[in-house]
């Protein structure tokens, strides 16, 4: 059995952990270096650096690399694909903070509700 560094597990949950190197996500991705690249110009992604300054992606990066792909694909062009793909994330982003301040929401009103069914009631 060997040893594992605990800190080194959550890194394989971590969407954000820059776990892909250049070559292996422009092959998963289909795409070339240079493609990848030019996400970087155009702002949609900003690889992590390596201590050898080499460019890292992580799941996430390589989700919003590929539906740019995707998009270029269907014909339009890098600029306007990465900024479809740019505002789809922030509407998930949105979409994922309205969910919890929703869920949060409701758990309060149960709460209120409870602690309402439990206090005497003075007239």
């Amino acid at each position: 059995m060997t040893d594992t560094d605990p800190a080194s597990v959550g890194k394989f949950d971590d969407v954000h952990h820059p776990a892909y190197s250049m070559g292996a996500a422009a092959e998963m991705l289909g795409v070339t270096p240079s493609f990848l690249r030019g996400l970087g110009e155009a702002g949609l992604v900003t690889p992590h650096r390596s201590d050898g300054g080499h460019r890292r992606y992580s799941r996430h990066q390589m989700e919003l690399a590929g539906r740019a792909r995707e998009l270029v694909d269907e014909g339009m062009t890098l600029a306007a694909a990465c900024r479809v793909v740019r505002a789809e994330d922030q509407l998930d982003v949105a979409r994922r903070r309205i969910n919890q301040l929703e869920d949060a929401a409701a758990q309060t009103v149960a709460q209120r509700s409870v602690g309402e069914d439990t206090e005497p009631h003075v007239r």
